[in-house]
């Protein structure tokens, strides 16, 4: 089964958007976590504008699924994370001013820096995924790394199954298969949803997690957070 690790930084808009503390980031976490989600994915940004670092700090004692932290590789960030030492850091190439991530990183252009990062990550025994879009080249770049797993930037596929066009998941699905051959593990990430997740984790091989926020906030609006991730979980069997 792949695992659902569910991204909560819409949770914390919606508290920063009145201030106080409604709704509760801790609280809503371990009710992921007791409906059934099997990680809890954050992405604080440099500004702050979502999560922040304290909400970063008072999670990581009190879950007890993994822990995904995402982020450009900054040294506030690099800082953030090994101090906490989540179970997973995933590296995004995010501009500061980014509304949402936008593009998987260049693994050639920026070989030497990902060493760098990743092995520091390591050594504090933090497994590392980094970002990529569904291109061979960067798969295969990404190896040199270091890096433990990757996750596939799957935009280009939500937004070709919108359009009825099923084809866009074969970069995916090739993506995929490379990756498990060259030793990586794999997640995906972006614009996945109730509606294109099933087609998605069918085609595409070897999905170890995926990781779900906006769509999955969104839905439970109407459905209700605890069936909405029932639903998420029993179409990833």
């Amino acid at each position: 089964m792949t695992k659902l690790s569910v991204n909560i930084n819409k949770i914390a808009t919606l508290r920063n958007a009145r201030g106080g503390n409604i709704p509760n980031v801790v609280e809503v976490a371990q009710k992921i976590e007791s409906f059934g989600g099997q990680g809890i994915t954050v992405h604080p940004r440099p500004d702050e504008r979502h999560i922040t670092y304290r909400d970063v700090r008072d999670l990581a004692p009190l879950l007890k699924t993994e822990f995904n932290i995402e982020g450009n590789p900054i040294a506030k960030f690099i800082n953030l994370v090994l101090e906490v030492k989540p179970a997973q850091v995933t590296l995004v190439p995010d501009a500061e001013d980014a509304i949402t991530s936008n593009a998987g990183w260049d693994t050639i252009k920026h070989k030497e820096f990902l060493q760098d990062v990743i092995q520091e990550f390591k050594k504090n025994g933090i497994r590392t995924s980094i970002f990529v879009d569904p291109d061979e080249e960067m798969i295969k770049a990404a190896v040199a790394t270091g890096a433990d797993r990757i996750e596939l930037y799957t935009e280009a596929y939500a937004v070709a199954y919108a359009n009825g066009d099923k084809t866009g998941v074969e970069p995916y699905s090739r993506c995929a298969e490379l990756a498990h051959k060259l030793g990586l593990g794999i997640n995906a990430g972006h614009d996945l949803s109730l509606d294109n997740i099933n087609y998605f984790q069918k085609k595409v091989p070897h999905l170890d997690e995926v990781s779900i926020g906006h769509a999955l906030i969104a839905e439970a609006l109407y459905l209700g957070l605890e069936t909405t991730l029932k639903k998420y979980l029993d179409l990833l069997k």
